[in-house]
């Protein structure tokens, strides 16, 4: 789910953040602010302020763009954009000269570290290049949210034939015809401006010093670029064998299901059949693969709030009160009356959900298009996860408005929804005591938490990765496509379900591609989540299995997370990540350990099939 918060200006170069007051001149450096240790200060302090500014104005028109999507409103954002971009790569150019200076305190060094490392996508200088830039990326962004699949022929908007793909009463015949549609009209037509994109952002990145863009994104993890490539794939190798044992296990059931002439006993799964338009997560299909007896676990979130009689409204409201539960004070006002919290029948809206930070402080919003299901209440905890931790930052200098890494900042939320066990709801009033699953149910529980949190793996991976290729020019225009399933194909063990054209571009038809939003941030923060989660139980002095755990209204816990959310990107990530949890490296060992039993489980049924693909 994307992030807007104030310090992510600098991703403002990728059309897609939070700027204003377009009136300002970037402040000027040369002349100005001399070459030394004070005039680096003086310039730092000159843009924090400067920017400051300019970005309330721009997430004013980012949000209106976003919200009421017009020929006007897009040429809104593209002008703001466009002025954002200039500054961005102007200070960026100028942070990178003064960065040589010797003798630059730490915390000053830092912020001109984050200036230079933090644009998403870097304009070159030359005339133009930031509006074609700016431009470009607000017309793929507006492309996908006006996006149409079919389903029996007739036009399906993006956030409804995503829920339809969830629907498992449809057919093979229809899940292929969503599928390919979506793909085919959204994606296809993005091909040549994506592509010009990518050339722009590299010009821009080498005018930085970068190799190219993709490796600008790695420079801004507190470590070598090379070694956070080798981090992340180290992390997935060791979370693997529990993805492959769960694919197989899913691969039967579809068989068993469908037959062998829709997806076949052994090798890769087509992509359409997993109840997601990307495959990127499964848990619309646990009614086909729940374990006999214990897989019926006797509830279903969505039901529990339809039967209360509990609105998208309703549903913000309790995420509120999880967050209130451990001592943070209740939302703004303003984020009732300012908020987007269902598709508006009159107008085209981007139905994506994000989080919102327009003043730095506490104009807070969402923007989603709530139903009433499972899906949408964890995402509600999600985002107000980003909304929580803008606000504690808030008193940071302007350029520490961030999380300590992007993945942090996916986490918080993620770590709070996995709270959202059948004790908080009965905690909450959605569930009866004598609805609870017993302990033998525990394995349909964790079934269900790992088709959307272990299966999303591999898949957060190569997102990025297919980035990195695109920007480093191992991966040229006219393999796009291909690459794209080739990397599916090797890390999710996915196919498409029909042959793909020539001319596609199935990665457009993810909306995080023409949104120009880093994708890492996903797959850290499902391994965080997990990190964040452990501690959080050990500090409310739980002793269960650690998958029933909640820590909802425990303020100890909210104290601890306050104070390492309090400290925004004003140190590096390994010293947010022990004010929390004790440790200094991201792990996916609290993950293993939260499915173990799974694990273990999936073994004994998949024995004598084949692994892999």
């Amino acid at each position: 789910m994307k992030l807007l918060a104030s310090a992510a200006l600098f991703a403002l170069a990728a059309g897609l953040s939070v700027p204003a007051a377009a009136q300002q001149a970037p402040v000027e450096s040369t002349g100005q602010f001399p070459m030394t240790p004070q005039g680096a200060a003086d310039f730092v302090a000159a843009l924090e302020a400067d920017m400051f500014a300019f970005s309330v104005e721009a997430g004013q028109v980012q949000w209106v763009n976003e919200t009421y999507i017009t020929e006007d409103t897009d040429a809104m954002a593209a002008r703001i954009g466009a002025i954002g971009t200039e500054k961005a790569v102007k200070y960026a150019l100028e942070a990178a000269k003064f960065r040589t200076i010797p003798g630059l305190d730490p915390e000053l060094a830092r912020k001109l570290d984050i200036v230079r490392n933090g644009i998403v996508l870097p304009a070159p200088t030359t005339t133009g290049a930031a509006e074609e830039l700016s431009t470009i990326a607000t017309d793929l962004k507006s492309q996908y949210g006006k996006g149409k699949g079919t389903l029996g022929g007739q036009p399906v908007n993006g956030s409804d034939i995503e829920a339809e793909m969830g629907n498992m009463a449809h057919t093979p015949a229809e899940f292929v015809e969503m599928w390919a549609s979506w793909h085919d009209n959204v994606g296809a037509p993005m091909k040549q401006d994506y592509a010009r994109l990518a050339t722009l952002a590299n010009e821009g990145a080498q005018e930085l010093g970068f190799a190219d863009a993709g490796t600008m994104w790695r420079s801004n993890y507190d470590m070598d670029p090379k070694e956070f490539a080798a981090m992340t794939e180290r992390l997935w190798q060791e979370m693997k064998p529990l993805y492959v044992a769960l694919h197989t296990y899913v691969r039967t059931k579809l068989n068993e299901k469908y037959g062998d002439a829709v997806q076949a006993k052994t090798g890769p799964i087509r992509a359409d059949l997993l109840g997601n338009m990307w495959a990127q997560e499964w848990g619309n299909i646990y009614p086909l693969v729940a374990p006999p007896g214990s897989g019926d676990l006797g509830y279903d979130i969505g039901d529990l709030l339809k039967e209360k009689g509990r609105g998208p409204m309703d549903m913000v409201k309790i995420g509120e009160g999880f967050y209130s539960s451990l001592g943070f004070e209740e939302l703004p006002a303003t984020f009732w009356t300012r908020s987007q919290f269902e598709k508006p029948a009159d107008r085209e809206v981007v139905c994506h959900a994000s989080a919102w930070d327009i003043d730095n402080k506490d104009d807070l919003r969402i923007k989603m298009c709530i139903k009433v299901n499972s899906g949408d209440f964890v995402t509600i905890h999600h985002e107000l996860g980003h909304n929580y931790y803008q606000r504690a930052y808030k008193e940071q200098p302007f350029l520490y408005l961030n999380g300590a890494n992007d993945g942090f900042h996916e986490a918080i939320g993620d770590f709070v929804a996995l709270s959202i066990t059948p004790e908080y709801l009965v905690q909450i009033g959605l569930m009866e005591r004598d609805q609870v699953p017993s302990a033998d149910k525990d394995i349909g529980l964790l079934l269900r938490q790992a088709l959307d949190k272990v299966a999303f793996l591999p898949f957060g991976l190569l997102v990025d990765k297919w980035r990195w290729g695109v920007f480093d020019g191992s991966i040229p225009p006219e393999k796009y496509n291909q690459a794209w399933v080739d990397l599916k194909r090797e890390y999710q063990g996915i196919v498409p379900p029909v042959e793909r054209p020539a001319d596609a571009f199935d990665p457009g038809a993810k909306f995080h591609i023409p949104g120009n939003t880093p994708y890492m941030r996903y797959f850290l923060a499902r391994i965080l989540q997990f990190q964040f989660y452990q501690a959080a139980c050990k500090q409310a002095g739980w002793k269960g299995p650690l998958h029933r755990c909640s820590f909802y209204g425990d303020e100890k816990v909210g104290e601890k997370l306050n104070a390492m959310l309090e400290m925004g990107a004003s140190k590096p990530w390994p010293d947010a990540l022990e004010a929390f949890t004790g440790s200094r490296e991201i792990s996916g060992k609290a993950l293993v350990e939260y499915f173990a039993p799974l694990k273990k489980w999936l073994d004994e049924q998949n024995k004598g099939k084949t692994k892999g693909w």
